[in-house]
């Protein structure tokens, strides 16, 4: 696909970090670009330095991811791109001894409304736009090769390396990876491609508080190189995978060749 003013793109979770990284790259193509996020003071500046547009939206809700694409599509056009990088999670073990109640000294397991809520976010919230979106793609008329659209989605090395007390996270973000390939193949006659990033530890916002002793330890547990992943290295994975039409249905990590220790 190439990357020109003629395409519309949608970035969820692009007001920071992969997200932010992504709508500038895109921008940098001429690619019209909106982006979906709940951060409206974040959102509105990336949108006015970019020129994109912005849309506040909870991908946990129908109703403001239908907005979020009605406003979308009518500044730019309907979009071939999405770039799904919305996403986050606790932790906590599903049970532990240490988990008592203070008052009556009974033991608790791992709230269930919250492995709830990580998988509405990053698995339901993700399906929810690849749904919308793929609907909107189908009315467009497909390009040279007969593609009408492609898909980028973000997991997690947690995803098949999932740490101690990430079973949430690592549960929703494995989810994504799970549903790549059958997404693939059910949108192949449609010309819709999907493929799926699981980063490792990169620089972003929540790394910002990190002590830097810690982060010094992380740099030290990458493979090569020994650092954090930049945003626009993502960014950049982004695009090629929009511009190669023969990547589909890949699960793809994008770590320095880290594996996540049990802690």
């Amino acid at each position: 696909m190439e990357l020109s003013s003629s395409l519309a793109a949608v970035v969820t979770g692009g007001a920071s970090g992969l997200g932010e990284a992504t709508v500038r790259a895109l921008v940098t193509q001429g690619v019209k670009v909106a982006l979906f996020d709940m951060n409206e003071e974040k959102g509105t500046l990336v949108a006015r330095d970019t020129g994109a547009v912005f849309c506040k939206v909870n991908i946990t809700s129908d109703a403001e991811v239908d907005a979020g694409f009605s406003k979308a599509r009518a500044a730019n056009g309907q979009e071939r791109v999405l770039i799904n990088c919305a996403g986050g999670g606790g932790g906590g073990k599903p049970a532990k001894t240490a988990s008592r109640d203070k008052k009556t000294g009974e033991l608790r397991h791992y709230p269930i409304e919250q492995f709830e809520r990580a998988v509405l976010l990053n698995l339901v919230g993700t399906f929810r736009c690849i749904a919308k979106s793929a609907v909107g793609m189908l009315s467009l008329d497909p390009l040279e090769g007969g593609e009408r659209g492609a898909i980028v989605n973000t997991a997690s090395a947690a995803a098949e390396d999932g740490q101690i007390g990430q079973v949430a996270y690592s549960g929703s973000k494995a989810g994504i990876v799970g549903m790549t390939l059958p997404i693939a193949r059910d949108l192949m006659d449609e010309g819709i491609r999907i493929n799926t990033i699981l980063p490792g530890i990169f620089n972003t916002p929540p790394m910002n508080a990190v002590p830097e002793n810690i982060k010094a330890v992380l740099n030290a547990s990458v493979p090569f190189p020994k650092r954090m992943g930049n945003p626009p290295e993502f960014a950049s994975f982004v695009l090629e995978l929009l511009r190669n039409s023969y990547f589909n249905g890949e699960d793809i990590r994008l770590d320095g060749a880290i594996r996540m220790p049990p802690r």
